[in-house]
């Protein structure tokens, strides 16, 4: 599915830290995003505010019609979601497309100018570090970091006019 096509987006697990900065790139575009969640938090209350539709029950019929739509719907998970999960098995057996987490993230740098932060210790701090060293320079960035950042109070950092984006490789999962 090309980026282009994409009018809905379905986050299985979206109250996480990767996939809510995933969330908001795609609420910033103006597409329909939702989602389901074990646990309301911080997180999934600030990404409801910014109109991300979430539900805390695990059920199909939460689904929005929106999100319904095989040949419009990207639907992202994260690997900690169980393989039997009823939204993720209703999202198989219709034909979605199905990514992981971090093949969103490595579609946006196929369509951006990357820079990925990996390693075992310190990604969150670099990636931040460089997102900001960016985003105030003449270059500035789009950036989805693992954390939130003290001084943008954000996990996602937004240009319209950049073609450069941050993002912090997570190796989760071998991702």
């Amino acid at each position: 599915m090309e980026l282009k096509d994409i009018k809905a987006v379905y986050f299985i697990g979206a109250g996480g830290i990767g996939m809510s900065a995933i969330a908001r790139y795609f609420i910033h575009k103006g597409l329909v995003v939702a989602g389901y969640d074990r646990t309301p938090s911080d997180l999934t209350r600030h990404l409801e505010k910014e109109g991300m539709l979430i539900h805390y029950e695990e059920s199909v019929d939460e689904i929005p019609h929106a999100c319904r739509d095989k040949a419009s719907c990207l639907v992202v998970y994260t690997p900690a979601i169980p393989a039997e999960h009823k939204e993720l098995q209703y999202f198989r057996d219709g034909g979605f497309v199905i990514e992981k987490r971090a093949q969103v993230l490595g579609t946006l740098t196929r369509t951006h100018k990357g820079l990925c932060v990996a390693g075992t210790h310190g990604k969150t701090s670099t990636s931040t570090m460089c997102a900001h060293i960016m985003h105030q320079s003449h270059i500035d960035c789009n950036a989805f970091l693992g954390g939130i950042s003290k001084n943008y109070g954000t996990n996602y950092i937004l240009s319209d006019s950049s073609d450069f984006v941050v993002i912090e490789a997570d190796e989760f999962d071998r991702s």
